[in-house]
Parts: structure tokens; C-alpha cells; sequence
């Protein structure tokens, strides 16, 4: 018994990366996700393992579908949310794509277009998209024919393309994001606006847990004179430090030994269009140690 439950184990730990990837990416939540996982590990002990002919395969199939249930569970709850809803940060620098072969379905602003699908649109975007699965394989995962997880992915796409803009390149959001904490500390009312694209948007996650706009902020002008609102007092006493996070760059806000917030951006051509101000404590774990 020991044997089997050490071989078990050995076969879990080698596909856990890939699971953590799949999971977080349909949940947007690290809590979730590992929730998710020490489900799949209990399951997977009671199985007889002599039957599974590809075990990364099946625990790929059982997380998918366990995430699935959750996110139509998770959907319910965000629907209580106090404010926004934000993906919960991951700190990406050791493992960019977190067990994938690309790093697509992972940045912020695609985690948050993600949540318009359908949970097994979004199963099927995610696997086919992050992870280069075929549609057969898909469709044994998913559990419909190979013609509809065409169509489920094929759908995903149009989605996400109608509201995706191009990225600038990652050294570009670097400097946006490095200019905008120097406006945004100074309170320069002019260099925010001359960052901010016309249509941009400011999302602020606190959860109720702490004080955060309960509503997006949208507009240049808006924006800028509510972000120049707070200056005096959010930014007194706050350290910032340059990180990654879901493959982007972030920085980490903290005040002493406590890390407040991570803000991210999404960018294109026409400068900042969201501003990501993940501040729920409970969210803030998987990247409080790179504020220190």
C-alpha cells in the first residue's frame, strides 16, 4: 500500500503544475485552485490506478471538470460581491506560464474577458489555447462531440476578439506602469491624463474587506481626478517595488509589513485603458512576499 500510495503521489507531483494551470486559469483564483487540487489528490488515491493507461490525461480530465462545477458555484457567489471582482494574483516570475507550453489565458485582461464565457466555453478555450490541446482530446474532456468543442472554442475566440485590444509590448507596460505610480504619487493631474486612453477604466477589488471604489471609475478626466483624489493619503508611507504577476508587469504596495495592494494595467496603442487595484487581503498572498 505504502508502494502504490508513493508511486500515487510521484505520478500527482509531476502533472500538479499543469493542474495548478488548468485550475487557476478557469477559476481566477488561487484559493480555488488549490482547493480544486486537494480534491483531485484525495480522488485520485481511491482509483484504481492499474485501469488509467495516460494518469496526466485523467487528472487533467477530473480537474477540468471539478473546476467546471466550481465556476458555476463561483458565479453564484460573485454575483454578492461587493465591487468588483478581480483575478487573484499569481507571482509568475520563477514559473511564467504556470505549467503550460504558452502563457495565453493567463494575463489579467483576458482572465476577466474569460469570465463572459460559458464554464466549458472557457474550459475549452483553456485547453485548447494555454495548453495546444486537440479538439479530441477536448471533447473526451469536456464531455461533447468534437464538432461542438470546435464551435465552444471557435466561439471563445470571437468573444475575446471583439473585446481584446493589442498589447503593447511588455517593456512599453513597464514604463506605463512606472510613469503612472509617478503621476499618481505626485498627483500630476496633466501626466495622468496625457497616459490614460479616453475609454479607460479603474477597477478597485477590496471585497468589502477594505476601503476600495464599489464601482469602476471610467473616463480620462474622471479617472485621473479620482486617482489625484487619494493621493495625499493612500500613497504616504507606501513602498513600491517593481514585480510580474500572471506574465505581466506589477507593482507590489505595501505599508510596513503589510502588503496593501498589486496594480496592474492592461495597455495598448493608445496608452492605459484599465487600471487593476487588487487590494482584497485575501487575495493578496500568492505575491505578499515580493513586497518584502
Amino acid at each position: 500500500m505504502e508502494s502504490e500510495l508513493a508511486t500515487a503521489l510521484a505520478v500527482y507531483q509531476s502533472a500538479r503544475g499543469r493542474l495548478f494551470g488548468v485550475a487557476y486559469r478557469m477559476l481566477g483564483s488561487v484559493a480555488e485552485a488549490e482547493d480544486i487540487l486537494q480534491e483531485v489528490w484525495l480522488r485520485w488515491q481511491r482509483v484504481d490506478h492499474a485501469t488509467v493507461q495516460e494518469p496526466t490525461a485523467f487528472l487533467v480530465t477530473m480537474t477540468t471538470r471539478l473546476a467546471i462545477n466550481e465556476l458555476q458555484s463561483a458565479r453564484v457567489r460573485r454575483e454578492s460581491y461587493i465591487g468588483p471582482w478581480l483575478p487573484e494574483p499569481v507571482d509568475t516570475s520563477a514559473d511564467p506560464t504556470l505549467g503550460a507550453e504558452r502563457a495565453e489565458a493567463l494575463s489579467f485582461a483576458v482572465l476577466l474577458m474569460l469570465e463572459r464565457l460559458t464554464p466549458t466555453e472557457r474550459a475549452a478555450y483553456v485547453l485548447r489555447e494555454a495548453f495546444a490541446y486537440s479538439y479530441e482530446q477536448i471533447s473526451s474532456v469536456v464531455q461533447v462531440s468534437e464538432v461542438a468543442t470546435r464551435q465552444l472554442v471557435s466561439r471563445a475566440r470571437k468573444h475575446l476578439a471583439l473585446e481584446r485590444h493589442r498589447e503593447v509590448p511588455k517593456a512599453e507596460q513597464r514604463r506605463l506602469l512606472s510613469a503612472f505610480v509617478t503621476a499618481a504619487t505626485t498627483g500630476d493631474l496633466r501626466d495622468l491624463e496625457r497616459l490614460l486612453a479616453e475609454d479607460v477604466v479603474s477597477y478597485s477589488d477590496g471585497g468589502g474587506l477594505v476601503r476600495a471604489s464599489r464601482i469602476p471609475v471610467a473616463g480620462r478626466e474622471t479617472v485621473a481626478k479620482f486617482v489625484r483624489a487619494f493621493q495625499s493619503h493612500f500613497w504616504n508611507g507606501i513602498d513600491v517595488v517593481e514585480a510580474e504577476a500572471n506574465g505581466q508587469p506589477t507593482v507590489v504596495l505595501s505599508r510596513g509589513d503589510d502588503t496593501i495592494a498589486v496594480l496592474a494595467l492592461t495597455t495598448a496603442s493608445d496608452g492605459i485603458r484599465q487600471l487593476l487595484w487588487m487590494m482584497n487581503p485575501q487575495k493578496l498572498g500568492a505575491v505578499a512576499s515580493r513586497g518584502r
